[in-house]
């Protein structure tokens, strides 16, 4: 073997030993997780390091539907994950429309105050939201916290979609406007088509960001009956109660859909990629 060999396989070596750290701080966690949710017992304590090494049970699934509300958890965030996403697409892909194709007074200035508006957290405004929410009655209700998440949503996605539509090349409009095409049969049978990449991916994020939030639920929500999975599973682990197996399963279940929709939205995504029209 020679010289230039042995370092080659040295260097290989190097990066395979890295690559399999990485792979182990990255997996281990989600693998413990997976573990716990089927370890008898509820403590951390309970859960041995080696995964799957204390044993087998599936009584903390058959406790989070027959002991908790559970499936009024998760329902009340599919509501709000699925209704955040389907107002966020609409309008910000026709706030996106507007500005892209339309020229009027205060375009700039508008556009702008969007940019100015992202630059602070939404923290700042919890004491406004909350006294808002409470005067136009939105205050513990499913539709008030969409509304706060769709108004986050709104100037950060407009400029996203915006500028991918200001890559769409014109030429389609004039040709559908030529053929006698109004505005709004432009935007959904043109530019949505074409601009499908970033829909699906604003689609995506704005699921699943609600999808396990804290802050804002805790907020606005107070009623049992209105509390989403963040909330439910939460109060598994607390100072009073240590539930951390059923913490676990929740959590487990919590994933699934995530996932599933995750993986379908990707090969949306990719379709439509392969699919784009001409651009600019």
């Amino acid at each position: 073997m020679t010289g230039r060999q042995f370092v080659s396989g040295l260097n290989r070596s190097i990066i395979l030993l890295v690559f399999i750290v990485i792979s182990f701080l990255v997996l281990y966690p989600l693998v413990y997780v997976v573990s716990a949710s089927f370890t008898p017992g509820n403590g951390i304590a309970s859960v041995s390091v080696v995964p799957f090494g204390g044993g087998f049970t599936l009584e903390h699934f058959t406790y989070l539907f027959s002991a908790t509300p559970y499936g009024t958890w998760f329902l009340n965030t599919l509501i709000i994950a699925a209704s955040t996403s389907m107002l966020t697409v609409i309008v910000a892909s026709l706030g996106a429309y507007v500005f892209s194709r339309f020229a009027f007074t205060f375009k700039k200035s508008m556009l702008m105050s969007l940019l100015i508006l992202q630059i602070f957290p939404s923290f700042v405004g919890m004491v406004a939201i909350y006294v808002i929410l409470l005067r136009i009655g939105g205050f513990d209700s499913l539709w008030g916290l969409v509304l706060v998440y769709v108004a986050g949503n709104i100037p950060y996605n407009t400029w996203l979609v915006k500028n991918y539509m200001d890559t769409v090349s014109r030429n389609l409009d004039e040709a559908a406007r030529i053929d006698g095409a109004s505005h709004f049969r432009v935007f959904f049978q043109i530019i949505v088509p074409v601009a499908r990449p970033i829909i699906t991916f604003l689609a995506i994020t704005s699921f699943t960001a609600p999808w396990m939030d804290y802050i804002f639920p805790k907020m606005v929500l107070r009623s049992v009956d209105k509390q989403t999975l963040a909330l439910g599973l939460f109060s598994f682990v607390t100072d009073k109660k240590n539930d951390f197996t059923s913490f676990a399963a929740g959590s487990l279940l919590v994933a699934i859909p995530f996932v599933l929709f995750f993986i379908l939205g990707q090969k949306t995504m990719a379709t439509s990629f392969g699919g784009a029209a001409v651009k600019e």
